[in-house]
């Protein structure tokens, strides 16, 4: 389960070295001291400026080397505010000097256990020093140690919450694959039993002197293994967990496709089309296909905005079934979609998992739409 109070200790994930974010904010920092250098007077100008284009190397790298930053900037701008004082010099004040809040914020967010520890007591202990030679003010102080915390709040608090959701997703898939796992066993489990009666009869026959009948016997026989392999392929990595309850939900099928209609209100109309071949699917491509319909109907229920219709379309084909969901709502722009659902990450793990694609996102026209598109025999081995 996961704890909080151990998040910051964990290991982090490297991410990657540079994005057009990290470039942007050290172009920012550049610009920011050459203005500093054109119109500012400017203490020990040639170590200022060398200190600020610094800074803006420990922005550009502050994903994969924020310890290293924050030991440059804060250790950097203590060391100044020493020599300075030691000197009887005025200090090097930079406006680019904003920069350490994003640094901090890095540091929290990005890395974890001695390296926080690490940088948080270089942050500490520049601080208490830049403090000691030049004291502020007890407001501009308190200020400055504020906003240190903040952006280290902040860091932290991003990391929690990308750890979080990264847990729930993963648990949305484990328990997809082992809804998934129960199915097959059920359908699997069938299918043996058919074997065994059949196997019995044709014992029976065969010393009866009926070899007719256990012809016929044997042939169901040989037919019902072909499926039972066929479904114990298709459970690729579907885990179960032991310790739960088996689910006592009967296995939906394409027929059940057509009762969600009745789901339906006077503002909202669910229409279902079912075309092609359809007949003979594995069951479990027939129960992905009711799961990925129920669940694009239940997010167009609750987050479709102005939307009065959603439409259902089943096709088949000699060799996959696609499966289309999309309803009449409001457009809605790429970046104001935000991250999927966890309903949405499980379905497309079972979708995976059957050797098929599912795809969401806002429509061109209007509304959302999801496409899944399954093959007939489920997954390739």
């Amino acid at each position: 389960m996961w704890n909080p109070a151990t998040t910051l200790w964990a290991a982090a994930r490297r991410p990657s070295p540079y994005t057009r974010r990290d470039r942007a904010l050290a172009a920012l920092v550049l610009i920011v001291l050459v203005f500093e250098a054109v119109f500012r007077d400017l203490a020990w100008r040639p170590v200022a400026v060398v200190f600020g284009c610094g800074l803006a190397l420990a922005v550009l790298v502050r994903r994969t080397y924020p310890l290293p930053a924050v030991v440059f900037a804060f250790g950097g701008f203590a060391v100044l505010d020493v020599a300075a004082f030691v000197a009887g010099a005025e200090p090097v004040v930079l406006h680019s000097g904003w920069a350490v809040f994003v640094l901090v914020y890095s540091l929290l967010r990005w890395r974890a256990g001695r390296e926080v520890a690490i940088g948080m007591a270089v942050v500490a202990v520049a601080l208490a020093a830049i403090v000691g030679v030049d004291f502020p003010g007890f407001a501009e102080t308190t200020a400055g140690i504020a906003m240190v915390l903040l952006a280290a709040a902040l860091g932290a608090s991003v990391r929690y919450r990308t750890i979080a959701r990264g847990q729930l997703i993963v648990q949305a898939k484990l328990q997809e694959r082992e809804q998934l796992a129960r199915e097959l066993h059920d359908t699997v489990a069938h299918h043996v039993s058919a074997i065994a009666i059949q196997a019995q009869a044709g014992l029976f026959l065969a010393r009866s002197s009926s070899l007719s009948g256990a012809t016929e016997a044997l042939e169901t026989i040989n037919r019902e293994a072909a499926r039972a392999l066929a479904e114990m392929r298709m459970m690729v990595s579907a885990l179960r967990d032991r310790q739960q309850q088996p689910s006592l939900v009967p296995q939906r099928r394409i027929a059940d496709i057509r009762d969600i209609a009745a789901d339906g209100t006077e503002t909202l109309r669910i229409d279902v089309e079912l075309h092609g071949d359809l007949t003979n699917l594995p069951p479990a491509v027939e129960g992905a296909l009711y799961r990925v319909t129920q669940e694009s109907i239940t997010n167009a229920q609750r987050h479709a905005q102005q939307a009065t219709r959603v439409r259902v379309e089943v096709t088949g084909s000699a060799t996959e079934v696609q499966l289309t969901v999309c309803d009449d709502g409001a457009r809605i722009a790429p970046a104001a979609a935000g991250p999927s659902g966890f309903g949405l990450v499980g379905m497309t793990e079972r979708v995976t998992l059957l050797g098929g694609t599912l795809t969401a996102g806002p429509n061109p026209d209007h509304g959302w739409i999801v496409r899944a598109v399954l093959p007939r025999a489920g997954a390739a081995t």
